[in-house]
């Protein structure tokens, strides 16, 4: 995020000034008498002075911020006893926006670790939701499970870089170079883990781009074949510009955890695929709002409910395309690096903000809000609560005709297992087998047969509740008839 010179390039700086500093007392002549004479307090060359004396120099042209404190001095007292005060006021060669900016960014972890571990949380269950109802899995929940997938990445490897991160400076104490490399080294591979990532969720929303205007545009459209081409372009593609970016850190920069991009030329291998992926997505959102303006018009409904539904749809496309992104995306570090602190800040809160929110919002609107997605688990817990509801009064009935006629014949166990489990059977209630064998068993002392003409079924489960409640009236029936054939005379 930040162009400023590494640790090593501030300490060759620092050498060279303090040999400048030599090279100036030693070519300089000496004040005769009681005078503080000139040294270097490593933080300052200073010159001789006259006891009783305030010195001042100017700011050091090694500090990283000197640029912003060039016009400041550092002050230091010369005693009446001929030495320099060990006290210095450097107050103006501080700079004020580390303090500041430090605090600022402070605040802004705590919001994105909160975003991305809410969007985390949110996406794991929408992904185990899609996973595990078979009827949702077609073209476009598909592709929103690989996105689910991509957001679930770019959350857990930028917790991760940030938890590695988050260990003391002064690691290597205590610790021998082997610990410290393998400690840089898992470092250097979460940020690998975190570019790919983040690479990865851009073209995966690029590619939710591409297939609703393919939908919208495309009149035949042969899905499987597609499907190949859209896994190639989300999780292919970034590997293109991650792996040069790796040899060149590796080979020019191999410093550190990789974090700080001290030559911005190298990092333009990993921004120039986002800001493509971001521009493309940003002309497909155009040409779809064009497309459903002109569908609105057509079906000429009135203004307000015109407004109401474009408004709705293009609010709902925005976190799925990551239209956001378009907003400071030509406002890059370089050009805020110095004098634009406002603008910096403002480009981070609100990159930093959507980005880990955006997760939980394309959860929310493409999983948990999804009318289809809400019918197939309301299905469920209304089968599944069907069924248990009719175990229980198929047992308390045959509990009760089993009492009543408790002399006359005992049950043969052996039949009563043949039958099948209401609460934990999977397969489609009323089957034709079950129909079958419950018809069998009905025939005991009885000589008659239920009469009921059954239709081939597949082996999904029933399309509607109301012929899940017909089936289960119907095989509560055949259950306590077969119940009641034992005990009749």
């Amino acid at each position: 995020m930040s162009s400023a010179a590494s640790l090593k390039t501030l300490m060759a700086r620092w050498m060279m000034y303090r040999d400048e500093c030599f090279r100036n007392i030693s070519r300089e002549p000496q004040m005769t008498g009681l005078v503080c004479n000139r040294t270097f307090d490593k933080y300052a060359c200073w010159p001789d002075a006259l006891p009783n004396t305030t010195v001042s120099v100017a700011c050091p042209w090694y500090l990283p911020w000197h640029k912003e404190v060039r016009h400041g001095f550092v002050y230091l007292e010369c005693d009446a006893d001929g030495q320099y005060s060990k006290q210095k006021n450097a107050s103006e060669c501080v700079s004020r926006d580390p303090q500041h900016y430090g605090r600022v960014l402070s605040q802004f972890r705590t919001m994105y670790t909160i975003g991305y571990s809410l969007s985390l949380g949110a996406l794991v269950l929408a992904l185990g939701i899609l996973v595990t109802f078979r009827k949702l899995h077609c073209m476009r929940n598909n592709i929103h499970m690989n996105l689910f997938a991509s957001f679930i990445l770019r959350a857990s490897s930028i917790l991760i870089k940030d938890a590695m991160l988050e260990r003391p400076d002064d690691f290597h104490v205590g610790q021998d170079i082997t610990t410290e490399l393998e400690t840089a080294v898992g470092c250097r591979v979460a940020m690998v883990m975190m570019q790919y990532s983040i690479l990865a969720n851009n073209y995966w929303l690029l590619v939710e781009g591409i297939y609703l205007h393919s939908l919208l545009v495309v009149t035949v459209l042969t899905e499987r074949n597609y499907f190949g081409i859209y896994q190639c372009i989300g999780w292919g593609a970034p590997l293109i510009f991650v792996l040069p970016w790796v040899i060149v850190k590796y080979l020019y920069e191999n410093e550190e955890c990789w974090v700080q991009n001290i030559n911005m030329e190298y990092w333009w291998i990993i921004r120039s695929p986002i800001l493509l992926a971001v521009l493309i997505n940003f002309f497909i959102f155009i040409h779809i709002i064009k497309i459903l303006v002109s569908k609105l018009r057509a079906h000429q409904m009135g203004y307000s409910d015109y407004k109401f539904r474009l408004a709705k749809s293009t609010l709902t496309l925005i976190p799925l395309l990551g239209i956001h992104s378009v907003l400071f995306s030509f406002v890059t570090d370089e050009s805020t690096s110095h004098g634009a602190l406002s603008l910096r800040l403002t480009k981070l809160f609100i990159d930093l903000f959507f980005n880990s929110f955006q997760g939980l919002l394309v959860a929310i609107l493409y999983c948990f809000v999804n009318k289809e997605v809400q019918s197939e688990i309301l299905k469920k817990w209304r089968r599944w609560k069907l069924g248990r509801d009719i175990e229980e009064e198929y047992r308390h009935t045959y509990s009760q005709s089993l009492q009543m006629k408790s002399g006359s014949i005992m049950v043969p166990p052996s039949n009563l297992s043949r039958l099948p489990d209401i609460a934990t059977t999977t397969s489609r209630l009323g089957s034709p087998e079950e129909k079958q064998m419950l018809v069998s068993n009905s025939q005991n002392g009885m000589g008659t047969e239920l009469p009921f003409t059954s239709t081939p079924q597949d082996s999904s489960t029933c399309s509607s509740i109301t012929e899940d409640i017909a089936c289960l009236i119907l095989l509560d029936t055949l259950l306590f008839v077969n119940a009641t054939a034992y005990v009749s005379f």
